[in-house]
């Protein structure tokens, strides 16, 4: 109780202070949702926060073989909502105690990334993450593959059974997303990612009827039917690595997305990239959502307005060999931030008193 008033007057001095005009694109966002925005601005250019996925069905395990081969632990936490059968590490059925994984992170200090390798519409949960050799091609149960031209047009569409199905599949993930408002505790929420590429059944579709249409559709569903105010938006897209892949032709609109997000993997941070992100972005904060290996000290000095980068989740002898010392020397630069270091901890102060949380307790940054 006698931290509250000076709580009160850190909140209420950091949202009137430095960033005052920036505020999500959901209507309303909860003050955690505000500050944390805020944050991420705050941080753009200066410093790049440490992140670390983790498997639905695995809890923490990544972030804890990470913060043991780091010697740090990672200040985003990432998990994603599964699509897959029961024991799987995708499984769906891990969702409850993703939610109470998300809610123990977040008081400990981390902030709470989400993405959903999202169930097509055509198909009820679990579903595989390939096509089954042999399956219909007209009845798509896998998160990678395509809806037929026919199927993609119904699902944009209000009031068609695929529609509809939609609908309900998104209304169970809004039921989990809902937990965490009530919490107070703001997402950094990455629907449909990659959404560039053509891996996926949600992505690679161009056009005034393509990718776009379906994640602003989710977009008016989550904030709009069901009055989610606590997601801080982020347009994800992978490497234009072919004509039919550039950011702009996936651009949804400066009024759905709070941060742009590129994912890059075989070490492959062309700047031209960064750029032509930044350019789309127009002023809002730039992430690397998915990476592995991790951006090495040499591509954050060309490239410094990463605002974190995230190492996608592997395990045992794959996590020693992508965090090796390259590793531990970007996480011990003073450009770097995890959980462990002072001006981490002083920075999501004031996330931490809009959510209605103390302070974390004073760290001490290691030696290197």
């Amino acid at each position: 109780m006698k931290n509250k008033p000076t709580m009160l007057m850190l909140l209420l001095s950091f949202l009137g202070g430095g960033c005052s005009s920036v505020r999500p694109v959901t209507p309303n966002a909860s003050p955690e949702a505000v500050a944390l925005l805020k944050y991420i601005h705050g941080i753009s250019g200066q410093h790049t926060l440490t992140g670390q996925h983790n498997y639905p069905d695995t809890k923490d395990t990544s972030t804890r073989q990470a913060a043991e081969a780091w010697g740090k632990t990672p200040a985003i936490f990432g998990q994603d909502f599964g699509f897959a059968k029961p024991g799987d590490k995708d499984a769906v059925t891990a969702r409850p105690e993703i939610i109470a994984e998300c809610k123990r992170q977040y008081e400990q200090g981390s902030i709470i990334t989400l993405c959903w390798h999202a169930v097509p519409p055509t198909a009820d949960e679990p579903v595989t993450f390939r096509p089954k050799p042999g399956a219909a091609t007209n009845k798509l149960a896998s998160v990678q593959g395509h809806l037929t031209d026919e199927q993609w047009n119904d699902l944009i569409t209000p009031g068609t059974e695929l529609y509809n199905h939609w609908c309900a599949q998104v209304d169970v993930i809004a039921g989990y997303l809902k937990q965490l408002q009530a919490a107070h505790i703001p997402v950094l929420w990455r629907p449909y990612h990659e959404m560039n590429g053509d891996w996926f059944w949600w992505g690679g579709r161009r056009g005034e009827r393509g990718t776009t249409v379906l994640y602003r559709q989710l977009f008016d569903r989550l904030v709009n039917h069901h009055q989610l105010n606590n997601l801080i938006w982020i347009w994800s897209v992978d490497r234009p690595s072919t004509p039919e892949r550039q950011f702009v032709d996936f651009y949804p609109g400066a009024g759905y997305f709070d941060i742009a997000a590129l994912d890059v993997y075989r070490n492959d941070f062309q700047k031209s990239y960064y750029d032509d992100l930044l350019k789309l972005a127009a002023g809002k904060p730039v992430t690397l959502a998915e990476v592995g290996p991790a951006p090495t000290l040499s591509v954050l000095e060309q490239q410094p307005k990463w605002t974190w980068w995230m190492l996608w989740a592997v395990g045992g002898r794959g996590m020693a060999a992508a965090t090796n010392g390259p590793v531990r020397a970007l996480v011990n630069d003073s450009r770097s931030l995890s959980l462990d270091d002072p001006e981490y901890v002083k920075g999501i102060a004031p996330i931490r008193a809009a959510s209605g949380l103390p302070p974390l307790p004073p760290a001490t940054r290691p030696a290197p």
